[in-house]
């Protein structure tokens, strides 16, 4: 194990939507059986020690904003600018999944190797592409600028679990889509999974209720046991897109209002019972 990790959640956009948006199945027995307000935010994720720093995905701009009707607070880039990240000087990004808010703005990292599961890429370019419905949450162009970036050879593929740095492995969680990788990174407090979108909330874990934006319902399910495995505790299970991580967590100073410390102890522990 190397030196511990500093892990920075940076929101960079959000949406309003309703529950119903984010939760598969209708409220259970003992539930609250109305649609209320739910929103969600979209997060790029920063982990660093003194030898290396390592962004987790990259964001959308502010087309994809428009053409998605989300409201963006600061471009990604920037955000991670006022983090003391040059993005030219990051060496390693790694890409959970090809989705159009995780995987756009790759051109900020001209010097960096991206890390993508072997998975995703044939999910993002194979015959499943052929339908709108699996294809609406990609950009073809993420994808193709991706697929360049393979040709510079500045791609590393992983199948199923890789240490990308000391304390730093990703790890195959599919569901949502057929690559999607979570990230589990030592810190002082113990190992932080960032999920991404394994669990876009902890609502997802709490109530066994996935996302609908699914391709493996079943492996969804199986991800949330690969999630706890990794994290040791649900405490440290950071979820991809939920709102209260910046309730649960310190404010990071230099994150003008929309970053947060992960790897500090959360103000409240969620808990994630039945997981």
């Amino acid at each position: 194990m190397g030196e511990p990790y500093e892990v920075l959640a940076l929101r960079y956009a959000t949406h309003e939507r309703p529950a119903s948006a984010n939760l598969l199945y209708p409220p259970g027995p003992g539930e609250d059986p109305h649609d209320g307000p739910m929103p969600i935010d979209y997060f790029v994720w920063v982990c660093r020690n003194a030898q290396r720093t390592v962004v987790v995905d990259t964001g959308f701009d502010w087309p994809a904003a428009r053409a998605h009707g989300r409201t963006m607070l600061r471009h990604p880039v920037e955000g991670l600018r006022a983090l003391g990240v040059d993005p030219e000087a990051v060496r390693d990004v790694v890409i959970t999944h090809l989705h159009y808010d995780h995987a756009g703005n790759l051109g900020a990292f001209p010097n960096a190797t991206f890390h993508l599961q072997d998975e995703e890429m044939a999910y993002a370019t194979g015959r499943c592409m052929c339908h709108a419905r699996l294809r609406s949450a990609f950009a073809v162009e993420d994808v193709v600028s991706m697929v360049r970036r393979v040709y510079d050879g500045r791609v590393a593929f992983v199948d199923g679990a890789a240490e990308i740095a000391p304390g730093l492995s990703v790890h195959h969680v599919p569901g949502h889509t057929r690559g999607l990788q979570c990230v589990r990174v030592d810190t002082v407090r113990g190992p932080v999974v960032l999920a991404s979108d394994a669990a876009h909330f902890y609502a997802n874990l709490e109530r066994q209720n996935p996302f609908p934006i699914v391709v493996d319902l079943a492996a969804m399910m199986e991800s949330w046991t690969t999630l706890l495995r990794l994290a040791g505790d649900p405490d440290r299970i950071v979820p991809g897109h939920d709102p209260l991580v910046r309730s649960f967590y310190p404010a990071e100073p230099l994150g003008g209002g929309e970053a947060v410390r992960l790897h500090e102890p959360p103000r409240r522990a969620p808990g994630v019972p039945g997981a």
